[in-house]
């Protein structure tokens, strides 16, 4: 028994691990307590050296000092901040109006909103919840269906996964040991791709099953002109003509300039032109734009600036990612004082749940410490490189058995927990295997992303439930009995995109410029140009003894 324990000391202890888990504790005492132990045994049975645990207080130290880690309470506060400053109210009522008078309308403007909520607030909880709060209502009142309802919310929420500032993004960079920065530049492209990937959905069933997204009434469109028009012409014109500006600078970017800086600072041209031409118009009441453009104009500008306040800056290199987390906390103070919704609660509130988000992650972030310190002292590593550079295949196969086991992992951790315990194990393979750790994160993002999509244990899923209705009701405008929301249509409603986010893990492997297309371009060196110029022939030390001395009082004489 000691001699197997000995030789197979790493698979005992990651299945030590698992059992911990199966027992119900807490994954960041599961992962202290089984290093712990492990470590006890190895050093009882000679595996180990007694001074390896001496590394364990500088390690957690080393934890405590990583800057990295601080721009997670300053997003997740900006999130919370944002979620009861009544901006995702805003924007859902406005894009809403906007899309109403088309089949799928709400749907797409929810899937909006969540792009939009994700790429300010980085918080899947704040996103789904408010969305739930806001807008299933609306979607039941006028005959959704409530799988369709129920999973466009619960996807379009968990857009906060992988469109940057998202949390899972720092951690998965803190895990592979690179650079915050290059993982949000990576994942920029890919979170979008995924958005028109719902919307296409969105639009196959409106197409297909009509009655499943219904648009709204002409009486539930409330932003309407005088005349009784929706306004929507004047609305196109602005957008065609901010499209053009941004294209048109876009294009004088050169060829070299990374995709995401081009991208994020083509918007901020065109939308600055709507806002200018917005301002001007309602100051001197031009009357050149609708209500509808108007309200549009200014429900989206808060929330795009401040996007491009947070990564925007990240993108320039302006600002670190925990730089630009504390600029988006600041940013996020103004827009609540300029709506008149900051109060002593909302922030007690909003820093007591920061407060409880970070220590939870600190103290899974310190379990795994414990766990890897032990298992690299057993050879762990060693163990879980040849297990997967064995598999046939090559890269492919890697990526392959990696995604299948990420996936069905996902049914039972969260993104966190699968942060923290699997992928250190990957990461060193993955190398090792000639793939950039930078495309693999974002890859394991995605791919980590339906672990709050997945029946049962999706966390997406269970916001939603909690502000879902679970008995019928009447509905204050219609007057009409609505139907609850059952836990089986709320799963059944997520499956679709759950096949959508799979679909997109296929697409990242198979075009690989999806994510290396967002980052900086290195400058390549050809080593047949490389010209090496030697200095003159100086008399040296060792030919000649009096070099030294000659070359000091030339010193000597020049000062």
């Amino acid at each position: 028994m000691i001699e197997f324990l000995s030789a197979n000391m790493a698979p005992v202890m990651f299945l030590g691990l698992i059992l911990f888990l199966l027992l119900g504790y807490s994954v960041a005492f599961s992962l202290g307590a089984c290093g712990l132990l492990f470590s006890f045994v190895g050093i009882e049975m000679g595996l180990l050296p007694a001074s390896l645990m001496q590394a364990l207080p500088l390690r957690i130290f080393g934890i405590m000092q990583n800057d990295t880690l601080l721009a997670i309470p300053f997003f997740t506060f900006m999130g919370l901040i944002l979620e009861r400053s009544g901006m995702a109210e805003d924007l859902l009522d406005t894009i809403g109006q906007l899309f109403g008078p088309v089949r799928g309308g709400l749907a797409f403007a929810v899937i909006f909103v969540g792009a939009m909520l994700a790429a300010t607030t980085g918080v899947v909880a704040a996103s789904v919840i408010s969305m739930g709060l806001i807008s299933l209502p609306i979607m039941l009142r006028y005959g959704y269906d409530r799988r369709v309802a129920s999973g466009v919310i619960a996807a379009s929420g968990t857009l906060a996964q992988i469109i940057p500032p998202s949390l899972v993004l720092i951690i998965m960079a803190d895990q592979l040991g690179r650079s915050v920065g290059d993982l949000y530049k990576g994942a920029f492209i890919p979170g979008f791709v995924l958005t028109g990937l719902y919307v296409g959905f969105i639009v196959l069933v409106a197409v297909l099953r009509p009655h499943m997204v219904p648009a709204l009434p002409p009486e539930a469109r409330s932003i309407r002109e005088d005349n009784g028009s929706s306004g929507l012409p004047s609305l196109g014109a602005l957008t065609a003509l901010s499209v053009a500006l941004a294209v048109g600078f876009a294009k004088t970017r050169p060829d070299s300039a990374p995709l995401d800086e081009t991208i994020v600072l083509s918007m901020c041209v065109g939308v600055g032109v709507a806002f200018v031409l917005s301002v001007i118009n309602k100051t001197m009441k031009l009357g050149l734009l609708s209500k509808m453009a108007e309200r549009v104009t200014f429900v989206l500008i808060p929330p795009l600036g401040l996007i491009f306040l947070v990564l925007g800056t990240i993108f320039l290199g302006i600002a670190t990612p925990t730089e630009g987390g504390a600029m988006g906390a600041v940013g996020a103070l103004l827009m609540a004082v300029s709506r008149g919704r900051l109060s002593m609660n909302l922030l007690r509130q909003a820093m007591d749940s920061t407060m409880k988000l970070s220590c939870f992650v600190v103290f899974i972030l310190v379990g795994s410490t414990v766990f890897s310190l032990t298992f690299q002292g057993v050879d762990g590593p060693k163990w879980v490189e040849h297990l997967l550079t064995s598999l046939p295949g090559g890269q492919l196969g890697f990526l392959i058995v990696v995604n299948i086991l990420v996936f069905v992992l996902a049914f039972f951790l969260d993104f966190f927990e699968l942060s923290f315990i699997v992928v250190p194990l990957l990461g060193p393979v993955a190398e090792k295997l000639g793939i950039d750790l930078v495309w693999f994160g974002v890859l394991l993002a995605v791919n980590m992303q339906t672990s709050f999509m997945h029946p049962p244990f999706g966390f997406a899923l269970f916001y939603l439930r909690s502000v879902a209705p679970t008995k019928d009701y009447k509905d204050r405008v219609t007057g009409k009995t609505v139907e609850k929301i059952t836990t089986s249509q709320i799963y059944w409603g997520s499956v679709p995109f759950v096949l959508i986010q799979i679909i997109m893990v296929g697409l990242i492997i198979t075009f690989p410029n999806l994510v290396s297309g967002g980052l900086d371009k290195k400058a390549e060196v050809n080593v047949d140009d490389v010209q090496i110029e030697m200095q003159a022939d100086t008399p040296k030390a060792e030919d000649d003894p009096m070099a030294a001395f000659k070359g000091m009082e030339a010193a000597s004489d020049a000062k």
